[in-house]
C-alpha cells in the first residue's frame, strides 16, 4: 500500500532555514502548513509544492491557535511540528533604545516555541515530532547579543523540559542547535563564520535529527566539538578570549 504523506507545520517558512526546510519536505511530497509575517515571501516558499499558507506571528499566541486550528482542519495533525521562527539581532542592556528590542527577540525565539508546539499537543498521537530550532549562541552569553543568547539558552531548557514531558506519550522533541546558516539573517553579521553551512545544507541535517528523533543535536559537527570547547573554557579566559569579540548590529527587528 502506498505510504501516506507527512503531515508537517513549520514556522519562519518566509525565509531561510524555515524556507529551506518548506523546500526539503515538499520535494517528499509532505502536506504543509507554513507560517511567516510576510505573505509574499511565505507565497514564495510554498510555490509547486503541497502547502497551506498561513500569515502569522509566533510571538503572537491567538494567531498561532488560528493557524493551527486551520491545519488541522484541512490536513489533520501533524506527524512532525518545527519551530524555525526567530529573531537574531544586537543588542545593549544600557540602551534604552533596546529594551523593546529585548522583549521581540525573547517573545518570538522562546515563548514562540511554546505558541507553536501547545496548539497541537492534544492532537498529536505517539510517534510525532515536534522540534525546535535553538542556537549554538545558547552555549555562553555573547557581548553585544544578550538577547539572543539568552534566549536560546532558555529555548534549549525548555525543549529539554518539553521533551520530559512528552515522552509518556510517545511524542519525541528534537533539540536542533546550528552555527551558522547562510540566511539573511547571518549576511550582516561583521566577522567571520567558520563551518558556515547553506541553508539546504542546514535543512536536510535537520530532517535528519528529525527523522532519528535525536534529543539534541549541533550541527554541523564541526560545531559541536567548538559548543564542548566554549561550555568547558573557564571563566576568566573565556572573557579574555570573548569581551572584545566583534558584534553583532543592533537595530530593531523587522
Amino acid at each position: 500500500m502506498p505510504t501516506a504523506p507527512l503531515k508537517v507545520f513549520i514556522t519562519g517558512a518566509s525565509s531561510g532555514l524555515g524556507a529551506a526546510l518548506a523546500r526539503h519536505y515538499g520535494a517528499q511530497g509532505a502536506q504543509l502548513g507554513l507560517v511567516g509575517r510576510r505573505r509574499d515571501a511565505l507565497q514564495a516558499s510554498a510555490a509547486g509544492i503541497d502547502a497551506r499558507c498561513y500569515v502569522a506571528d509566533v510571538r503572537d499566541a491567538a494567531a498561532m491557535q488560528v493557524a493551527a486550528a486551520a491545519y488541522i482542519a484541512d490536513v489533520g495533525a501533524p506527524d512532525i511540528v518545527i519551530a524555525a521562527a526567530g529573531i537574531s539581532v544586537g543588542t545593549l542592556t544600557d540602551e534604552a533604545d533596546d529594551l523593546p528590542v529585548f522583549r521581540a527577540v525573547m517573545d518570538a525565539n522562546v515563548l514562540g516555541l511554546v505558541h507553536t508546539f501547545q496548539p497541537f499537543l492534544s492532537a498529536m498521537s505517539s510517534g510525532g515530532v515536534l522540534c525546535g530550532i535553538s542556537s549554538v549562541a545558547g552555549v555562553r552569553g555573547l557581548a553585544g547579543g544578550g538577547a539572543y543568547s539568552a534566549s536560546k539558552a532558555a529555548a534549549t531548557v525548555y525543549l529539554e523540559s518539553l521533551r520530559l514531558e512528552q515522552q509518556p506519550r510517545g511524542i519525541a522533541v528534537v533539540t536542533v542547535a546550528p552555527g551558522y546558516i547562510d540566511t539573511p539573517m547571518t549576511r550582516v553579521n561583521p566577522y567571520a563564520m567558520p563551518f558556515k553551512l547553506r541553508a539546504e545544507t542546514a535543512a536536510d541535517k535537520t530532517a535528519r535529527c528529525i527523522e532519528r528523533r535525536r534529543a539534541y543535536a549541533v550541527i554541523p559537527w564541526q560545531m559541536a566539538w567548538v559548543a564542548r570547547l566554549l561550555k568547558c573554557l573557564p571563566v576568566p579566559v573565556y572573557d579574555a578570549l570573548f569581551r572584545n569579540a566583534p558584534r553583532k548590529p543592533r537595530g530593531l527587528p523587522t
